[in-house]
């Protein structure tokens, strides 16, 4: 088995990704909000490259059970349901939705994936889960870190080194690209305290200096659940069970 790690959606060369395990890490806040959602009773999230796109296919699909959803640099944008929020995914409003769901940078590494083998969605709150998903399938695995706007996040890099530990500890043979051991080495220097990223993450600083701390919060517990969902690109959707 072979682990690399792309440090941004930019980086993504589709093409590669025939045949692997791809999981899509936007810490920050994009996945969080994605497995909060599921994990609330959301029937299903769809990705969509921009918000006008996203108002077309919800008002479609509208029959009291779509909700459009997202952000622009970190805000709202105006007319949503929802932005992108972990804390406002909690609410039992989400439950039995569609959501069609725009963002900065995680709904566009999720694009740039599509022609992998099988999506998971990662973040820190389900690392050890989705890693554990991942090694089982068997096939080369591809982490895609979202980034920010075509720079690595140290939020993301963290989380995908850690999701490399996990997989490594899984399959010991397996064979890790040099980005891979960059990234495992990150997330080993996080690993005993990840709630230090909320200071050493720049779109951390941001976020609470935006008033979103209890967003930041969310984002930033390791393990709080074994939910791994799946983007299945066929059928245009992310599901908590794909069966």
């Amino acid at each position: 088995m072979r682990i690399d790690v792309a440090p941004t959606a930019e980086a993504v060369v589709p093409a590669d990704l025939g045949g692997t395990t791809v999981l899509v890490i936007d810490v920050l806040r994009a996945s969080t909000t994605i497995i909060t959602a599921l994990s609330n009773g959301c029937d299903a999230i769809v990705p969509v490259a921009d918000p006008q796109d996203a108002r077309r296919r919800a008002s479609e699909a509208r029959n009291g059970s779509a909700l459009v959803a997202g952000e622009r640099q970190g805000e709202p944008i105006p007319g949503f349901d929802l932005s992108n929020s972990p804390v406002e995914f909690q609410s039992p409003h989400v439950r039995g939705k569609t959501v069609y769901f725009t963002t900065s940078n995680g709904t566009r590494a999720l694009l740039a994936s599509r022609a992998a083998n099988a999506i998971g969605i990662a973040a820190l709150v389900n690392v050890t889960a989705a890693a554990t998903w991942a090694a089982a399938a068997g096939r080369a695995v591809t982490i895609v870190c979202a980034g920010s706007h075509g720079r690595r996040s140290l939020e993301d890099w963290t989380c995908g080194g850690l999701a490399v530990e996990r997989i490594l500890a899984a399959v010991p043979a397996a064979v890790l690209t040099q980005a891979a051991r960059d990234a495992l080495d990150t997330g080993r220097q996080y690993a005993a305290d990840v709630g230090r990223l909320k200071r050493d993450a720049p779109w951390a600083r941001r976020l609470i200096a935006a008033g979103r701390a209890a967003d930041v919060d969310v984002c930033l517990r390791l393990d709080t659940t074994k939910l791994v969902p799946r983007y299945v690109p066929n059928v245009d959707k992310i599901v908590g069970d794909p069966r």
